[in-house]
């Protein structure tokens, strides 16, 4: 029995040989449970980071993921049945005494001659039988949604495991405080508060600036309309 799962080279040596279309043999690992010791065949690698289950193993006619910690490769000559041991040869019977030609002797009768007897080899005891491993259900990889602050704009970006759903896209700030709001944790909506409230005051600054110079252009205007 196999103490240790699968290394990193046998796994790539595994993807190699299923590319080749051979089906390594693999057996199940102490951390496989009950089908410990047992035989398989390796028919598909999916993605490890979907699930750390990656390795779809065949066992009898189910095909079950595991982990590489579960299987580890099989030794050669694994899963051969032994030669059938030897039947005792019979035993031989004794020879008949030979008669003795003696005179005035009584004459003795020949042993009865015994059939040997034949011995049956004993009945090879059954293996019990190990209790399959449940199925575990693939559980889908997991969704993180981002809400990012970044030189003065909010985005939005989903992802699920390592797929992107959603690249960043930009959206209102009032849009951001409603989405902080359904979160309902004090610390990250004072934040938020505390970003707006500084993009608002930085806005009035840049409009105060932008009237006062519109107040100079005007007031240049009125004097060049009186110059005519």
């Amino acid at each position: 029995m196999a103490g240790q799962g699968l290394s990193t080279d046998e796994v790539q040596g595994i993807r190699e040989a299923l590319a080749a279309g051979r089906k390594p043999r693999v057996v199940f690992t102490e951390a496989a449970g009950q089908m410990a010791g047992q035989l398989g065949q390796v028919v598909e690698l999916t993605d490890p980071e979907a699930s750390e289950e990656f390795v779809v193993v065949r066992f009898g006619r189910d095909e079950l993921p595991f982990s590489p910690a579960d299987v580890a490769i099989a030794p050669k000559g694994a899963g051969r049945r032994p030669a059938a041991e030897a039947k005792p040869e019979p035993e031989q019977p004794p020879a008949a005494p030979e008669p003795a030609f003696v005179l005035d002797t009584p004459r003795v009768p020949a042993p009865r001659r015994e059939e040997p007897k034949t011995e049956a080899p004993p009945a090879e005891p059954k293996p019990a039988k190990r209790a399959v491993k449940a199925a575990k259900p693939k559980t889908p990889p997991g969704l993180t949604v981002t809400l990012a602050y970044a030189e003065g704009e909010w985005t939005v970006a989903a992802q699920q495991g390592a797929k992107a759903l959603a690249r960043p896209y930009v959206v209102k700030p009032a849009e951001a405080l409603r989405m902080v709001a359904l979160v309902d944790v004090p610390g990250v909506q004072e934040a938020v508060e505390q970003i707006l409230a500084a993009e608002r005051a930085e806005a009035e600054q840049q409009a105060e600036k932008l009237r006062a110079e519109l107040a100079e252009i005007e007031a240049r205007l009125a004097e060049l309309r009186e110059a005519r």
